[in-house]
């Protein structure tokens, strides 16, 4: 591993900044960029040295789904591109029609259809890496051992090769490691949103990449005033700068920055190199 690159699972390695799916298909409330845009978007990531791609069967809406513009856009696939999917809790605007009391997506027969679906959607026969997303719809907690055992098999029968977990606690995260082998971690947190300081250490000592959600502020992109000056410090963005800080916060955090923008997936990857100061470092610590 180098600076710029992390080795996910040992043996995939990319670079530390990536690309997150998820706008393509506009999903939960609509709005996406249309077809179009999204292959494009999609094309010119790869060019721009991403080889690393987010996404989920789950991202779909007004019959635009992410998984489908991926293979449309880059298969059949660069030997060096790694597409990381997840299964499980699900929320509003899937387009994945679940029996009544199967909601969550955690049971074994809907952890297989997420793999089975995604698996057709890519157009693929393995799954590089397999987030297991915790959490119900409605909020409430959720067991992880069931779901993630029932992971594990469908792994042992070739399907995944290797297995993360996301939106958990750091209870959760210990009891995963576990059950399993865990590679990645992908939770909320940005500059602002530190809550998770202790499992990305944790992470960090173990070997496993960690890997924000939400890394701009996602919903509620951030623009408090000490990013601001130090992005007139740089002639930069605010998102830059909070990728940047990301970057330089753990040499095991990976980013998947979302858009449906060209420009803005230019800037994006470009916060790969910019430098921030120990000046910069201070301001936003507080």
């Amino acid at each position: 591993m180098t600076g710029d690159q992390w080795a996910l699972g040992g043996d995939l390695r990319v670079a530390r900044v990536g690309y997150g799916a998820m706008k393509l298909s506009g999903w939960p409330v609509g709005g996406g960029p249309g077809r179009e845009t999204g292959l494009a978007v999609l094309r010119r990531a790869v060019e721009l040295g991403v080889d690393h791609i987010d996404t989920s069967h789950y991202y779909a809406h007004d019959g635009v789904a992410a998984n489908d513009l991926i293979r449309e856009a880059l298969h059949p696939y660069p030997d060096d591109l790694v597409i990381v999917t997840k299964v499980g809790a699900l929320v509003e605007g899937s387009d994945v029609a679940l029996p009544p009391g199967e909601a969550s997506g955690l049971t074994p027969d809907g952890l297989r259809r997420g793999i089975e679906a995604n698996l057709r959607t890519l157009g693929v026969d393995r799954l590089d890496v397999v987030n297991l997303r915790m959490g119900g719809v409605d909020g409430s907690p959720t067991p992880l051992a069931g779901p993630l055992e029932t992971l594990l098999a469908l792994r042992e029968e070739g399907l995944i090769r290797h297995l993360g977990v996301s939106n958990v606690s750091a209870a959760e995260f210990a009891e995963a490691r576990r059950i399993a082998p865990i590679v990645c971690v992908q939770n909320l947190y940005n500059v602002s949103q530190r809550d998770d300081d202790p499992v990305v250490d944790e992470c960090a000592e173990a070997g496993i990449a960690y890997v924000p959600f939400f890394p701009v502020g996602g919903f509620q992109p951030l623009t408090a005033e000490h990013l601001v000056t130090v992005a007139a410090r740089h002639d930069a963005t605010v998102a830059q700068v909070a990728l940047a800080w990301l970057l330089a916060r753990s040499p095991n955090i990976l980013l998947i920055p979302g858009t449906s923008s060209p420009a803005h997936l230019e800037e994006n990857v470009a916060a790969r190199d910019l430098r921030l100061t120990p000046e910069d470092f201070a301001l936003l610590k507080g």
